[in-house]
């Protein structure tokens, strides 16, 4: 658990997410691949490929004897406020960003905490635009108007995102560029972010809960990566795809919509001497698990959920469907993923949404217009998902791994409308 924390707790961006993911894979001999250079893939090898610095595929050759791809997709990118260009503000002696909302945050949440900047610069070194990544050790905040001065803050108090969450950077006169928060060097352009810097906690009779910034999706994602790490090898390729801009929609270079996932699923296939034929009959048989976190019953709003469908954190993994797909788990995914979870004894629970409450959207049905492949969701129970800080269950994180874990252990054979688990 102590990892997770760490992993949570420096993961600020996407960037940092990636870095501190091909820390985790370097160290456990796994080889780094480049999109522009040719692979060459051994059966038994550990292998990973990153795009943009904030996506990252990484894919272990466990056998080839039935070629096909065990998948779980999760995303490294959470709601934060983004720096826009000369974002610098002087009015009345300090001196304030002007930022704009990244995601759909719960943006009362960023108020009154220890903030930092956080993100990617390009600078010129040596006559090479080098990005690099870069965090705060300063820190800022936004401060909440005086209850004195906004009597009504309690009844109907709504952000405005350009007037009321500029963060407080210092005061005016200090003769500081504002880019001296991560920089001593000349930035040419940047993808920074003003996030969350608390510390991860426990919390509850038994330490049994965590909170923390970025539970959504840091938890699944490096839940993912260990189980990679971890599982007995059972034939196939087993992949682990974190993509960056889920929170808003996907559809960038390097989000769930774009070619990522699929070109890389190509080159493994091409590299390991399969043709086009074969990789259409690989995908045909393969499976993709979509891993991204559910709404746990609210402990003070529990008629927010569904009557017969109330995850708890505490419940266990959570299988999630929609009529209309916003989840792609459907009758036979859910079988295959409820008979590898119930083998393995993983506590496992289901999620829908209230019939009049529009579902939010996952990175499977994304992913799924540029793969053909049989999927399902999951994700574990969290409460106040896009705060600025979340909760979860740490039993819930233990059964995730485990039933990651034997998902990549399992020999999946799909024909059609059957599946065969071994």
């Amino acid at each position: 658990m102590r990892d997770l924390l760490d992993f949570l707790s420096t993961s600020y961006t996407a960037y940092h997410a990636v870095e501190n993911a091909k820390t985790l894979l370097l160290n456990a001999g796994f080889e780094a691949l480049s999109e522009t250079e040719d692979w060459e893939l051994q059966e038994g090898g550990k292998y990973f490929v990153e795009r943009g610095g904030s996506s990252l595929i990484a894919f272990t050759v466990d056998g080839l004897d039935r070629f096909s791809f065990k998948i779980t997709a999760t995303h490294t990118d959470s709601p934060a406020l983004k720096i826009k260009e000369n974002p610098e503000r002087k009015t009345d002696g300090y001196l304030t960003l002007n930022v704009e909302r990244y995601g759909g945050g719960i943006l009362y949440s960023f108020f009154d905490r220890p903030l930092k900047v956080a993100g990617r610069i390009v600078v010129n070194d040596g006559g090479i635009l080098k990005a690099e990544n870069v965090v705060s050790e300063k820190f800022l905040t936004i401060p909440s108007v005086a209850i004195h001065q906004n009597r009504t803050v309690n009844e109907n108090f709504a952000v405005n995102a350009q007037v009321d969450l500029c963060p407080l950077a210092g005061l005016a006169e200090n003769g500081k560029n504002w880019l001296s928060f991560v920089s001593e060097e000349e930035v040419i352009s940047h993808d920074l972010f003003v996030v969350n810097g608390d510390m991860p906690y426990a919390f509850g009779l038994s330490d049994e809960f965590i909170a923390s910034p970025r539970i959504d999706n840091l938890v699944c994602t490096y839940a993912a990566l260990e189980s990679l790490l971890s599982h007995d090898k059972n034939g196939g390729i087993c992949v682990v795809a974190c993509f960056d801009s889920e929170e808003i929609g996907s559809e960038t270079f390097e989000g769930a919509g774009s070619d990522f996932l699929q070109t890389t699923l190509k080159r493994i296939a091409y590299a390991l001497k399969f043709d086009e034929n074969e990789y259409a009959k690989a995908l045909a048989t393969s499976f993709l698990i979509s891993a991204d976190n559910a709404h746990g019953v609210h402990p003070n709003h529990p008629e927010k959920t569904d009557p017969t469908n109330r995850p708890t954190l505490g419940g266990g993994v959570v299988i999630k469907t929609h009529a209309d797909k916003a989840y792609t788990t459907e009758a036979l995914s859910s079988a295959i993923l409820k008979t590898v979870f119930d083998r393995a004894e993983v506590k496992r629970q289901s999620f829908f949404n209230r019939s009049d409450v529009r579902s939010g959207g996952t990175l499977g049905r994304v992913s799924l217009g540029q793969l053909g492949v049989l999927s399902a969701d999951i994700g574990l129970a969290q409460l106040a998902m896009h705060s600025a800080c979340e909760s979860f269950a740490k039993s819930d994180f233990n059964e995730l791994e485990k039933g990651l874990t034997a998902f990549y252990g399992s020999d999946i054979s799909i024909k059609g409308n059957q599946a065969e688990i071994k």
